[in-house]
Order: C-alpha cells, then sequence, then structure tokens
C-alpha cells in the first residue's frame, strides 16, 4: 500500500498531465485520495501545499468544503434548534435521519444542488475543486458514493474527493473506519487508495 505522500505526489502527476490521467469519465470527473481518519489535519495541510504546487504549475483549485455544505443546508432549512429539539424528543438517529432528509429530499436543500452550484461556477478548462471535510457526513448522514453518483453529469470540473477512510482489498472503502459501515467497492472513479 502506498503511503499518503506517495499517493499525493501520484494525484499531483495525475493532475499535472495533459490530458489530466484523474478521471476515467468525462461526465463523472471524479477521484477519490484516501486517508486516514485521524490524519484530518495533515491531509489538510497536504492539500494546501499541493493546491500551492498546482496553481504554480497554472491550475487554479478551488476548495469546497462538505462540513460548510451542511451548514447552509441546515440553516437554510429548520435550523439547528430545530435538530437539537429532534434529538432530545426521538434520539439520535431521528436527527441524523432528518439531516439526512434536508440533503437528499428535492423539498429542502439537496447536497448535489449544492455542490453543482459551486462547481458551476468554474470552468472545467482551468479549474481543480478539492471536496474537503466529507468526515463531517459521519457516521450515516449522507454517503459519498451516493453524491458521486448523483454528481454524475452534472459537472465536467476535475474534482477530488479527499476521503477518510480505510481500503480494503483494492477498491474497498470504508467510510471513517467505522466497523459498522460496509466496504463500498462501487465508487467508477478513480482512487488513489
Amino acid at each position: 500500500m502506498l503511503s499518503l505522500t506517495d499517493r499525493i505526489e501520484l494525484l499531483e502527476s495525475d493532475l499535472k498531465a495533459v490530458p489530466s490521467r484523474v478521471s476515467f469519465y468525462r461526465d463523472l470527473p471524479f477521484a477519490i485520495l484516501r486517508y486516514q481518519p485521524d490524519e484530518e489535519w495533515e491531509i489538510r495541510r497536504d492539500a494546501r501545499l499541493l493546491a500551492t504546487r498546482l496553481e504554480e504549475a497554472g491550475k487554479r483549485v478551488h476548495f469546497v468544503s462538505l462540513a460548510e455544505l451542511l451548514w447552509e443546508a441546515i440553516d437554510s432549512t429548520e435550523g439547528m434548534d430545530a435538530v437539537i429539539e429532534l434529538e432530545l424528543e426521538r434520539g439520535f438517529d431521528a436527527a441524523q435521519d432528518q439531516l439526512t432528509t434536508y440533503l437528499s429530499d428535492r423539498r429542502w436543500h439537496p447536497l448535489p444542488d449544492m455542490l453543482g452550484s459551486r462547481l458551476g461556477r468554474l470552468d472545467p478548462k482551468k479549474d481543480i475543486a478539492f471536496l474537503m471535510r466529507a468526515g463531517a457526513m459521519a457516521p450515516s448522514i449522507y454517503h459519498m458514493s451516493k453524491l458521486l453518483d448523483e454528481m454524475k453529469g452534472r459537472t465536467e470540473v476535475t474534482t477530488i474527493l479527499f476521503y477518510p477512510g480505510t481500503l480494503e482489498g483494492t477498491t474497498g472503502l470504508r467510510f471513517m473506519h467505522l466497523k459498522d459501515r460496509e466496504a463500498l467497492g462501487n465508487y467508477r472513479v478513480k482512487i488513489y487508495g
């Protein structure tokens, strides 16, 4: 298994290549850079350093925080007080399910719409998006495999999902190394694992 430094170097090489070697599909220009959940602070620093090197090579890198999108969805719907009240009345699972509804249901504030809007402002020929802070969706607020499935055809901007989890086999990813989560291998995108 490659070290985190080796995976970042490989990703950097693929992002700088002309044409880029990151994505297999034009309608799903995503890749995953996997890191151990306890490497969150290290990956944030390394992502900023990678962005600087890519910008020196003529790329424009934009950071998109999934945590910020989650808070945006909460604030634009019923607000955090409603989530807290629901948790106090019906428990954690009910509150988490409500957050999933906010991010999934068209009547609320769907995560693919928010992400699509952010990526829609970017130029696919010049820009790269780093999708950060996926851990905010733990334990089961919103599955990253679902997000990637729903983003198919919604952008042409090369987007790297920084994924906190463990690699099992060659393609199985276990989000946040949660023991009760199945290791999924159906991402259909390149994994720098």
